[in-house]
């Protein structure tokens, strides 16, 4: 096919200094502009003014050099600074190979003119030894360097298969148009670049808000995947963590095109790339591992590879890993954006393992309790004994899953039980575990069955011997005689009695200091003759104490009143009752301490 050289416009000189080299020289003397130039340049302006978008520029650029060049290949090429060679970034004619060709400067025609920056139009491209036969077709060409601020940005190329199709004319309209779009092409650029930055400043908002919320570490490394190719296209990815020696990097998540895979793999720290990002404490890219002798040969389709370190708190805990199957995929950007994240992601990693530690601290500590709490259980009797002339009933309710408060029947022989009811100072595992001393000393020293108040002397002398930073244990310790229906108190600093004969109710007034805090105590001892009839209710503090929404407590006067009502009842159902009243009289309050009562009803 032939082409017809268009008529171009009457355009008698460019303006400007540059002097176009080759087989076709220009000469310009007595610079003027014409009409045409005049309309060229307005049609040119908008074409600039009108546009940030890079694809569009270059598109109207092509439109209005064809409206007066009449060309069939046409190509704008541009430099990249970081393997400083040309790439086609827009083109028409071209066929995809010849698209993705790469040009390096001072190689072939378009590599010269970015070399010299100087202007070519070759008649017949045979003839030059430079020219890189990319299409068998063409014979003529022409091409213009794109220079901004005194920098090259890329080329302009124009190809024809007619030969000495391109003449002067021709060449002086595209030097007229790259001297203008130059400008514009990195007005685009730099446009796009900083939209570009202000989305990954978005997107690395939005991904550190998302990783703060993902505590459980499996589902938070797919998830920094999953949200890393919002950022960078990889094909590739790893993130690999130190272990405890840090010695070696064991792969926790692995990504290969568009699949997860997870293959168990440890690298030591002084091999491959990994471990040289770590060893050196900076990120590392390479643009083809072929040729880099650290490489490890894990995926054979890679070509390049950017490996940046996690850092925690001074140290490093793990590497992120990309991959690509082009060289030079990397960029500058990349490791920019991608050493931004790796902060986030290296705290958010060290928030997954310690809640994961807490966890696990967590659940044994759950198991302990519940332990703790089947062991105080056991220490506790499960049932009241039964006498002839009384019975007797027990509820306990500990705030936690195991309280401070204790109680136990101690048989002091035919007929005689002793009633103890005791409150630990604290709540949870340390009243429980100081709650168990009180009573296995108290056990012990039950054996030879000491008198009330002689028994909380005793108590409270050993608790001197072992002596433990606030602890203390509020008791009341009462012994009943079935034979004579008498009972005898004596109390240290708990909740004194209340008792309840023919519709009025009393407290037995027994007082004294509480066990653990003072040496030498002594303590009074009570006599109570009861007669039919009576109750008698033993609590703990957590019962008076008890609050409603209005932070009024329940205290002894509603606690009197209830008991009095209800004296005809069974002890346990006097008991139960008991707990349901303070239940409503809470409501969603919650208890705040142990609640325990001990009834005592006589037959």
């Amino acid at each position: 096919m032939t082409e017809t050289p268009p008529s171009s416009p009457d355009v008698s000189e460019f303006e400007g200094d540059y002097r176009p080299a080759g087989p076709t020289a220009l000469d310009p003397v007595n610079a003027r502009v014409e009409p045409a130039d005049v309309a060229y340049l307005m049609r040119l302006t908008d074409a600039l003014n009108t546009t940030l978008d890079l694809q569009t520029l270059l598109n109207r650029t092509s439109e209005l050099v064809r409206a007066v060049i009449h060309y069939r290949i046409f190509a704008i090429l541009l430099l990249n600074d970081r393997t400083h060679d040309l790439r086609m970034r827009f083109q028409i004619g071209h066929t995809p190979e010849v698209e993705r060709m790469r040009f390096a400067v001072g190689k072939g025609v378009v590599g010269q003119v970015a070399l010299t920056r100087q202007p070519v139009l070759i008649n017949d491209v045979s003839g030059e030894e430079n020219y890189i036969n990319a299409n068998p077709e063409v014979r003529s060409e022409l091409a213009v360097p794109l220079i901004a601020k005194n920098r090259l940005i890329g080329v302009m190329d124009l190809e024809s298969t007619e030969a000495g199709y391109f003449r002067p004319e021709h060449l002086r309209v595209l030097i007229f148009t790259a001297s203008r779009i130059a400008q514009a092409i990195e007005n685009a650029r730099l446009y796009a670049r900083v939209s570009r930055q202000a989305q990954t400043l978005e997107v690395l908002n939005e991904i550190s808000v998302e990783l703060a919320s993902i505590l459980d570490l499996g589902p938070l490394l797919e998830r920094v995947g999953q949200l890393l190719r919002r950022l960078i296209d990889y094909q590739m990815f790893t993130i690999m963590l130190l272990d405890e020696k840090g010695e070696t990097l064991v792969t926790r998540y692995a990504w290969r095109f568009g699949h997860a895979h997870a293959p168990l793999r440890r690298i030591a720290v002084n091999s491959g790339l990994v471990g040289a990002a770590v060893r050196e404490w900076r990120f590392i890219n390479v643009p083809d591992v072929r040729k880099d002798p650290r490489y490890l040969p894990m995926n054979e389709e890679t070509r390049s590879e950017l490996v940046v370190p996690l850092f925690y708190k001074g140290r490093i805990i793990g590497v992120l890993d990309l991959e690509h199957t082009r060289t030079h995929f990397f960029t500058e950007e990349h490791e920019r954006v991608l050493t931004t994240l790796a902060a986030q992601v290296a705290i958010a990693i060290e928030n997954a393992r310690l809640y994961q530690a807490v966890r696990t601290q967590e659940r044994q500590l759950e198991r302990d309790i519940a332990m703790a709490r089947e062991v105080q259980l056991r220490l506790l009797p499960s049932s009241a004994p039964e006498h002839p002339h009384a019975e007797m009933a027990v509820r306990f309710l500990p705030a936690r899953t195991i309280g401070g408060d204790l109680y136990d029947f101690v048989d002091y022989g035919p007929g005689r039980t002793a009633i103890v009811l005791g409150d630990v100072s604290g709540k949870a595992a340390p009243a429980a575990l100081f709650a168990a001393l009180v009573s296995g000393i108290m056990r012990a020293a039950a054996a030879q069955h000491p008198e009330p108040a002689q028994m909380l002397s005793l108590l409270n002398d050993a608790l001197q011997e072992r002596k433990l930073e606030s602890q203390y244990v509020t008791m009341l310790f009462a012994l009943w005689n079935d034979e004579n229906q008498t009972l005898q108190v004596a109390n240290s600093g708990a909740v004194q009695p209340v008792f309840c004969r023919s519709g009025q109710a009393m407290t037995v007034r027994a007082e004294g200091f509480p066990l653990g805090l003072f040496p030498e105590v002594t303590y009074e001892e009570f006599n109570v003759a009861t007669q039919p009839g009576d109750a008698i209710v033993f609590i703990s503090d957590g019962i008076l104490d008890a609050e409603n929404d209005k932070e009024e407590m329940y205290g002894q006067d509603r606690l009197s009143g209830l008991l009095c009502a209800s004296r005809d009842l069974p002890a346990l159902e006097i008991a139960d009752a008991i707990l349901a009243d303070v239940a409503r009289f809470q409501g969603t309050r919650d208890r705040f301490d142990d609640e325990t009562i001990i009834v005592l009803r006589v037959r």
